[in-house]
């Protein structure tokens, strides 16, 4: 395996087109959140930068759609091939650049080898249907590509969360423009080109331009981006889709939750702290999906907040990259004092801390708050950052009331020994992710992932979803030759 494919940076002050182009303009340093070290030095996408490679994108996505679907397919099989060949020092990089755990990292490779994978397969699948109609007339709906697909992506899982959207676009006939967040420009783009690069990927048809407010405003407007992929924060979710929607574009908004871990009084306590601890602090909590509330029957909840409080302190948090941990470092300054201003706020309005509340540089430790009820701000508020919020409710029916006390609907979970009840609850939470005996965190890149309320507008990505996502429908009616009518 190479292991220096990353050292000599080429996305330095640099976009990505099929080649790397050098770029002058608004540099700024990508800093490593466990050090403060610089990694690399970006240049700032402008709006006519994106305006540029847009027009670019749309030229070759023509010729992408004359290349036979094998040739096609060939290329995102060599595309994984290269993620499998460069997968160790890939997920260091992940690492440094997310402030996430090594085995973070390990699981995001492995996640885009499989994406890619999946697309290699989409590319050669059906798209369309012949359908009934009058004698003499073929009738046919396809699917029909956009075009152009504008991403914007996170800074959390940016290498998942953006091959999730570039690659089954790219399958379904599409060229991409993509910004990545400005923090994560590698993993969130560059890693991918290099990929591309090396399968050969025709040029143009991926555009790597990190940027600002300024260029995700452009993707939204450029007129051949024919739709824009958002994932991201609800409030610039907000922003994204009422700029797509003055300017008629189709959109996917994967936003923010307050996702409800439910544990009923049957439930194995030890295995239950085990899917708590899991759900609020894999990642720092820096999870969309992150249980966000752990809503526990009052019976069991003194005994169960003890068995978090020990998880709590027993979980080492340190530099991902130089010692073995299960915590690393939010990603900047701005979320951390975030994440401790909710949870000061929180206890001056009469929950109790239980352990954590502390920081040093961006390392926040493990907090567990008790006591927990609707109007305090970590019950209200996606936090982004690891806290369990231990609520009690007295009967199921309270719990389901909670759980669906919130502007979001992204995932929910109930632990129980009774499967039955479990479902019975399940089934009442307003979310677009569900899971029985399990906590919030779960994605297995073939499920259609979306929520509702504040989490999405309605739209799913992977799976079965995607060829809905990242195409439209044509009907086509064909005559032999064309008939008289009455007029």
């Amino acid at each position: 395996m190479s292991t220096d494919v990353l050292l000599s940076k080429p996305w330095n002050n640099a976009f990505f087109n099929g080649d790397w182009v050098e770029v002058s303009g608004n540099r700024v340093p990508v800093i490593e959140p466990a050090t403060g070290d610089s990694l690399s030095s970006i240049v700032l996408a402008t709006a006519d930068d994106i305006y540029h490679a847009s027009k670019e994108a749309a030229a070759a996505q023509k010729t992408w759609l004359s290349m036979p679907p094998r040739e096609r397919s060939a290329i995102f099989y060599r595309a994984a091939d290269y993620f499998d060949e460069h997968a160790e020092e890939f997920a260091m990089y992940i690492a440094r650049e997310t402030g996430g755990i090594f085995q973070k990292g390990q699981h995001e490779v492995r996640e885009a080898a499989t994406i890619l994978r999946l697309a290699a397969h989409m590319a050669l699948e059906p798209n369309g249907l012949t359908l009934p109609t009058t004698a003499g007339r073929t009738s046919v709906a396809k699917r029909i590509p956009h075009g152009v697909i504008g991403v914007i992506s996170p800074f959390n899982f940016p290498l998942i969360l953006s091959i999730r959207s570039i690659a089954p676009a790219l399958a379904t006939g599409n060229a991409i423009v993509t910004k990545p967040d400005p923090q994560t420009p590698v993993t969130g783009g560059f890693m991918l080109a290099l990929a591309f690069e090396a399968a050969g990927l025709p040029k143009g048809l991926y555009q790597v331009l990190p940027g600002a407010v300024e260029a995700g405003e452009a993707v939204c407007s450029a007129p051949e981006i024919g739709m824009v992929a958002f994932t991201g924060s609800t409030a610039a979710g907000r922003k994204v889709g009422e700029a797509c929607g003055r300017n008629l574009k189709k959109v996917s908004l994967e936003l923010g939750g307050k996702s409800s871990l439910i544990i009923l009084e049957d439930a194995d306590l030890d295995v239950a702290a085990s899917n708590i601890a899991w759900g609020a602090y894999f990642h720092q909590g820096q999870i969309c999906m992150a249980s966000g509330r752990i809503l526990v029957q009052e019976s069991v909840a003194k005994a169960l907040t003890a068995k978090i409080v020990e998880k709590a302190q027993h979980l080492p948090v340190g530099n991902p990259t130089t010692k073995q941990v299960a915590l690393g470092p939010l990603i900047n300054e701005t979320q951390l004092q975030k994440v401790d201003s909710i949870i000061k706020d929180t206890v001056a309005a009469g929950a109790t801390l239980e352990v954590g509340g502390t920081y040093e540089g961006l390392f926040y430790s493990p907090t567990v708050l008790s006591g927990v009820k609707p109007g305090m701000r970590s019950f209200e508020e996606e936090i982004f950052g690891p806290v369990a919020n231990i609520v009690s409710f007295s009967t199921d029916e309270e719990a389901i009331e909670m759980a669906n006390n919130t502007e979001y609907g992204l995932s929910g979970a109930v632990i129980s020994a009774n499967v039955s009840r479990a479902q019975k609850i399940a089934s009442q939470l307003h979310v677009g992710l569900l899971h029985i005996n399990d906590q919030t965190v779960n994605d297995e890149c073939i499920n259609p992932f979306g929520g509702c309320g504040n989490s999405g507008n309605g739209n799913a990505v992977g799976g079965p979803s995607d060829w809905d996502t990242y195409t439209h429908w044509q009907w086509m009616t064909v005559k032999e030759q064309a008939t008289a009518y009455p007029f």
